[in-house]
């Protein structure tokens, strides 16, 4: 069972920047597609940025796109979402997930196996 937990969630004034992270309790990047995804108050969970298995592709929600760029360090087990130019629109909580697949990369939820308990984001205008 992979266990991954999100960090680096804060409060931010419009127009800044933040780095999240997300920690896997074993070496699972280097070889599995992953993702970003978030969920602000009343509103479903949505697709944010995907990672193919082999890092050599991305994908990312037209909202943020030019904005955030998702990584990843399979040595260390992390992957990172750094969002700059933040929107108060951003804020919600955002969750790492690893898919089912190595290919990808995936924007649906359900081809994702393991998620994390997610990071606050707070973007005040």
């Amino acid at each position: 069972q992979v266990q991954l937990v999100e960090s680096g969630g804060g409060l931010v004034q419009a127009g800044g920047s933040l780095r999240v992270s997300c920690a896997a309790s074993e070496p699972t990047f280097s070889r599995y597609a992953m993702g970003w995804f978030r969920q602000a108050p009343g509103k479903e969970r949505e697709f944010v940025a995907a990672l193919s298995g082999s890092g050599g592709r991305t994908s990312y929600a037209d909202s943020v796109k030019g904005r955030f760029t998702i990584s990843r360090d399979g040595a260390k087990n992390m992957a990172y979402l750094q969002m700059n130019s933040l929107k108060p629109e951003d804020t919600a909580v955002y969750y790492c997930a690893r898919a089912l697949r190595g290919s990808g990369p995936y924007y649906r939820d359900f081809d994702y196996a393991y998620w994390g308990q997610g990071t606050q984001v707070t973007v005040s205008s």
